[in-house]
């Protein structure tokens, strides 16, 4: 009988002393290291919900993996346990955490908070067919039957806010002056500080009782937290001598995001191990730097509408032309002539201009402002990713298949 494809693998001792999970994000460790500052000041505001009271709403901000979302999370198991050591009616305090990437529209958030009070036999709000309103007025019957403060926390609450506007928020903020034995208080966990210019000037006043700024980590908090988890993670002499230095220096360079020093750490790891080696060295993290950013790639171009597939691709066969430096004016020649072997339709180039700035801003090109002085400006654009493996990611598309393998004509820029 021929062996299993996976029994070498099994046999091979795991580099991990526990599940790799705690090399994730998702992992909340006992202790969240160098955000006290930040868990006293949203505790100093939360604990008014202990005595019964309404405490105020919370708008956070940071960029991606300053640890907001951790520290939400950290502060709801914290606030659980101390409400079960109070008498009555101090105990009924309930702690609601929704992600809005999943959760994004109205009837979603509000569907979601109303199941939390639902007692086991009620017929519980359904994924969808009821009316907002229908849904809106279940939700406050049964949040009100009994005293109680409930917070609510509401992650990248500027995709929801972008997606479905602010009427949710607005009743959530005002669902207060309805109540009479409960209270609600939301937190708001943003890395976009600008949303709250789209939002009704009612619901930005009433959102934003309190504002709370996370920064990024530097080189030795990102160390820190790197030796904190590896700890839990390996067996003492797996990590070599600079291995945690160089994933936190990495970071604190580019980001001081923690979730991706996480992630460069659990890679290296798993690079290693798939090598079936017994310690991660420096080179380990190097190779797991690259796999990341190709992995970021391939998801980001993937992801991509067909029109600025086109575009991209557009660009990367006019550098394999060796038109290394190309103008907007090319980009847009090279375009059309994928259009019309796609048989899709043909965007303004002005349009074109617009999709070049989202690659920009997604880090896919570099499209730089050049001037001619009387004759005019444009873009000089530049490819910022690997050119053969985002030519292939690209070519996977079905929509592309009449194109892959395609040469352009010659190009050359006048200058």
């Amino acid at each position: 009988m021929q062996d299993n494809v996976f029994k070498e693998y099994l046999e091979v001792k795991s580099i991990f002393k526990r599940d790799r999970d705690v090399l994730r994000p998702s992992y909340i460790p006992d202790k969240l290291l160098h955000r006290d500052e930040q868990i006293n000041q949203i505790a100093s505001i939360l604990v008014s919900a202990l005595r019964g009271d309404q405490p105020s709403n919370i708008l956070v901000f940071g960029k991606t993996g300053t640890g907001k979302t951790a520290t939400a999370k950290f502060l709801g198991k914290e606030i659980q346990t101390a409400a079960e050591g109070l008498p009555e009616p101090f105990r009924d305090v309930r702690y609601i955490y929704i992600n809005c990437e999943v959760v994004d529209t109205q009837y979603g958030v509000l569907q979601n908070i109303g199941n939390h009070f639902i007692e086991e036999f009620d017929e519980r709000i359904p994924p969808t067919g009821w009316s907002t309103e229908r849904v809106y007025n279940i939700l406050w019957e049964k949040l009100d039957k009994t005293p109680k403060v409930v917070v609510v926390v509401l992650d990248e609450i500027d995709r929801f806010v972008y997606k479905s506007g602010d009427d949710t928020l607005y009743h959530l903020t005002k669902i207060n002056d309805d109540l009479k034995n409960a209270k609600i208080s939301l937190i708001g966990i943003s890395n976009d500080l600008k949303f709250t210019e789209l939002l009704d000037p009612r619901v930005r006043s009433r959102l934003s009782d309190e504002k709370i700024v996370f920064p990024p980590y530097d080189a030795d908090q990102l160390k820190d937290i790197l030796i904190q988890r590896a700890a839990i993670a390996f067996e003492e002499g797996v990590i070599g001598d600079g291995v945690i230095g160089l994933c936190a220096a990495v970071e604190a360079h580019e980001h001081g995001d923690a979730r991706r020093a996480l992630d460069l750490l659990r890679v290296a790891a798993e690079i290693a191990e798939r090598s079936q080696e017994t310690e991660i060295n420096e080179n380990h993290v190097i190779k797991a730097k690259n796999k990341i950013e190709l992995d970021c790639v391939i998801e980001a171009v993937r992801t991509l509408p067909v029109q600025s597939k086109l575009v991209l691709l557009a660009i990367l066969l006019g550098e394999e032309n060796g038109n290394s430096k190309q103008m907007t004016g090319d980009v847009y020649t090279a375009y059309k002539e994928l259009a019309k072997k796609t048989s899709t339709g043909i965007l303004s180039q002005r349009r074109i201009a617009d999709l070049i700035s989202e690659l920009d801003m997604m880090g896919l090109v570099s499209a730089r402002v050049k001037s001619f002085g009387r004759g005019g400006r444009t873009r000089e654009i530049l490819v910022s990713v690997p050119l053969l493996e985002t030519k292939r990611i690209l070519e996977r598309d079905p929509m592309l298949e009449p194109v892959k393998g395609y040469k352009l004509k010659v190009q050359s820029t006048l200058m």
